[in-house]
Order: structure tokens, then sequence, then C-alpha cells
């Protein structure tokens, strides 16, 4: 198993409990993720997602599978370029996708980043915005992109990477794990919401370095990987099924 970062103990103790404190953590606080991401920006926002869908390839008519797809803030960005008919967004978080929002004919599932509900070779696109950080096989959810994708068809995986700068690593350290929270404290409507963000900042933090997550792209099938990086923290992994 090929975890994206090590055990964060601090919050639920070794690896086995990862996956049932993240999630329910998501669940108690989904009511409030869409307001507080708005509030936090960070370049995150619908249109510089929809950007990157563009860029990476999406066009009108392609299947999508939108993985981690949380309130839905990818998958309506997904739609808008291909249509709502042709995205399915899964997430493992019921109370995440409770309070998605997206347009009408986009399709929920429950299922996650390691076994995803989909038949093989249904998908032409995969997507993931800001939750690689979050599975806990990487190794495992790659191969399930390649899985699900058709011949040729495309990885999209949009992530927050710390700066390698230690003073840029500071500043948005105390960004996304000062200011964040205590917005997020003034702002939510659940007592969790704060400790999401800080925990949100540790798997940044932690997570593996982007040549790690190429080379395990890689190893995983893909072909045509690479990385493009906006403003130095915003990562765009991308890659392709060989036909």
């Amino acid at each position: 198993m090929q975890a994206p970062h090590t055990p964060l103990r601090q919050y639920y103790g070794e690896e086995q409990d990862r996956a049932g404190w993240v999630r329910g953590l998501f669940d108690r606080t989904a009511g409030d993720y869409d307001r507080i991401e708005r509030a936090m920006a960070l370049g995150s926002g619908s249109w510089y997602r929809r950007r990157t869908l563009a860029r990476a390839g999406l066009r009108p008519g392609m299947k999508v599978l939108d993985i981690g797809t949380g309130t839905g803030l990818t998958a309506r960005e997904a739609a808008r370029l291909a249509g709502a008919a042709a995205v399915i967004g899964v997430d493992p978080s019921a109370g995440m996708m409770e309070h998605a929002k997206v347009p009408a004919g986009v399709r929920l599932l429950r299922g996650t980043a390691e076994e995803i509900p989909s038949p093989a070779s249904s998908a032409d696109f995969v997507s993931m915005g800001y939750a690689l950080r979050h599975v806990g096989d990487l190794s495992a959810a790659l191969r399930e992109f390649v899985r699900v994708l058709v011949p040729g068809g495309r990885v999209c995986l949009l992530e927050i990477t710390a700066p390698e700068s230690r003073l840029s690593r500071a500043a948005l350290r105390i960004y996304m794990r000062g200011v964040v929270p205590l917005m997020a404290r003034c702002m939510a409507a659940h007592r969790d919401t704060p400790q999401l963000m800080r925990y949100y900042w540790d798997t940044i933090d932690t997570c593996a370095h982007p040549t790690l997550i190429l080379s395990a792209m890689r190893e995983s099938g893909l072909a045509d990987v690479d990385r493009h990086v906006d403003l130095g923290i915003f990562s765009t992994y991308c890659g392709t099924k060989p036909l």
C-alpha cells in the first residue's frame, strides 16, 4: 500500500483508522464546506477548476468520472464543459454528497478512489479536485483510474502542493493552519470545521513529493504524464491511458 502521506496520529491514531475518521469528519462538516472554500479561495474557485479541466482536454460529450467529488465543486465545472448527463461524481462521504450542488443530470455514487463503482473502460476523463491527499492507497487509486478509462482517456488531478521555498511554505502554513481555521470558527455552523481546515493543511504539508506522485502515475500504466504548476502551489497532474 502506498499512502499519499504518513499517518497523522494526532487525529486518528493508526493508518487503518484513517478512512473512517476522515469520512466522519467530512460527514459532520459538509454543510460548511462550500462556504469555507469560497472564503479561503486560494485559486480553487470555479473559474480555476474549469480552466484546468479544459486545459487537460475535457471536451463536450466526454464521459466524466469525478472522484472524491465532495459537494460537487469540480463536477459542476466538468458538467459545464462536457454536459451534465456525461458526469458521474463518486465520494465515500454521504454527508458531502447530501450537500452537493450539481446540475440536474449529474449522477452521484457512493464509492472510493480505490474501488470505483463503474465498469472498466467506461469513462473518457477522470478528474479529482483536491482529494488525492485523502485516499488510502495512491497506487490502488491510480490503477482504478486506468481501469475505468477507455484507451486514450485522460486523468486530471488537481492538488495543492506545499512550496519548496521554506519562506513560502511557512507563509502558506500560517494562512492555512492559522487564518483559515480562525475564519472557520467564525463562519462555520459545526464545531469540527476548524479541525477540518487544520487537517486540510497537515495533509498538504505531509503529502508525497510531486516526483513520487508522477512516478506512481507512470507505474500505474499512464503515459504522457506531466505536472503543471500555478503560483507555485497549485499542481495539476495529467496522464493518458495508452491506446
